[in-house]
């Protein structure tokens, strides 16, 4: 059974730890870099976690840490952005993306947004699929460029 907690400033090295895991099996996936997060201080994850209308969620099966997911309220309004999406390897195929999606979907919908966006990297299918599954279509927007200096994330978003 998938477990879901929303986490805060004090739940710092929980985050930063499944954070850092994410970068460091996935570092496609993300704009983020691992050498980025490495030796940040307790202070720039306790920020992180502190961000004002944001929401954080760590899933976990039978009390291990399986996956993360937040979420902010977008520039656009009634408009939030799921972020920092992960899926621990032992946690696939066991429903987690599917709970934290739905938790981070429930949260926005709880804040008033009428939409949820999100950037995935082209290439990263499963990620792709998961978002396809959950009723989020590709936009023609440029995503952000990645660390790369080529590629671009792709922009998806879905009417809640």
């Amino acid at each position: 059974m998938v477990e879901l907690n929303n986490v805060g400033p004090d739940d710092w090295k929980a985050w930063r730890e499944l954070r850092l895991a994410a970068l460091e099996e996935a570092p496609f996936a993300f704009g983020s870099q691992l050498a980025d997060w490495i030796n940040a201080p307790e202070e720039r994850w306790r920020e992180r976690l502190s961000v004002p209308d944001a929401y954080q969620v760590i899933a976990s099966i039978d009390g291990t840490p399986a996956g993360m997911a937040g979420s902010f309220i977008g520039e656009a309004p009634q408009t939030a952005e799921l972020v920092s999406m992960w899926v621990a390897p032992a946690g696939r195929g066991k429903g987690v993306g599917n709970a934290l999606m739905t938790a981070i979907e429930d949260w926005a919908r709880g804040v008033g947004a009428a939409t949820l966006e999100l950037s995935v990297v082209p290439g990263n299918d499963p990620a792709h699929n998961l978002y396809l599954r959950h009723g989020y279509v590709d936009t023609d927007e440029l995503g952000d460029l990645m660390p790369d200096g080529v590629r671009r994330e792709i922009v998806m978003r879905k009417a809640l």
